[in-house]
């Protein structure tokens, strides 16, 4: 086995050993780490014209942003979930130009609305 194989092997199982010992407000922050990392590696691809790799990782961004919409609760949350929600397809919508348009600005703007919001949802635990 060759030593990058061996790397992803392991954030595999680290990676799935930590969502299966996390709290739910952990879960949410994992959500969010996850999102930002994905935004920086696909600005990075975005850098080098790894028109591929830009395309995977921010269709996967765009994936755990659904997955932070999907865990919002718009009966218990009101309006606070309500915002939430439509911020969440704001980022959405960033991102999805950002790949279309090639804009590394919107990469900017989704990750530091994404951080500010972990930031605030750190700071609830």
């Amino acid at each position: 086995m060759n030593t990058q194989a061996a790397l992803k092997s392991y954030a595999k199982v680290h990676y799935r050993a930590n969502v299966e010992i996390a709290s739910p407000h952990r879960l949410i922050d994992m959500l969010y780490e996850g999102a930002i990392e994905r935004i920086v590696q696909a600005k990075g691809a975005m850098e080098f014209g790894n028109i591929e790799l830009k395309g995977n990782k921010i269709n996967s961004a765009v994936s755990i942003v659904g997955g932070l919409r999907e865990s919002l609760n718009t009966d218990a949350g009101g309006d606070l979930a309500m915002n939430l929600d439509n911020l969440y397809v704001y980022v959405q919508g960033l991102l999805s130009a950002a790949h279309m348009k090639n804009d590394a600005s919107k990469l900017d703007e989704a990750m530091v609305l994404l951080a500010d919001l972990r930031s605030a949802w750190k700071q609830i635990g």
